[in-house]
């Protein structure tokens, strides 16, 4: 079983900035890949960004280009979601899963396991 846990949300002005991470730990999650998904109020989840399990291939979704940006670092089984430009409608909870295959996907249904989720609110 792979346990994640994502930290760093909070309550953040637009145009500000919040890193998001993503802790793994339990059974080994060499081989995984991660994503981010994000679900706002009485919307459904929707995709964010993912990598891969070398970070060497990231996808990320088009209303988030050029201001989110996703990274790992293996050694501390963490991937992070660098989140900048934020704008009131990125206020979402925003949770990590992991899939036990290398590449990336952009589908909930491609993942595994999934983070509790941390509360991002952009303030106006």
């Amino acid at each position: 079983q792979v346990q994640l846990v994502e930290s760093g949300g909070g309550l953040v002005q637009a145009g500000g900035s919040l890193r998001l991470s993503c802790a793994a730990s339990g059974r080994t999650v060499n081989g995984y890949a991660v994503g981010w998904f994000r679900q706002a109020p009485g919307k459904e989840r929707e995709f964010v960004a993912a990598i891969s399990w070398s970070g060497g291939i990231t996808t990320a979704a088009d209303s988030v280009k050029g201001r989110f940006t996703i990274s790992k670092d293996n050694a501390k089984n963490t991937v992070y979601l660098q989140l900048n430009s934020l704008k009131p409608e990125d206020t979402a909870v925003y949770s990590c899963a992991a899939r036990s295959y290398p590449m990336p996907a952009t589908m909930e249904k491609n993942y595994d396991y999934w983070g509790q989720g941390t509360q991002v609110t952009v303030s106006s």
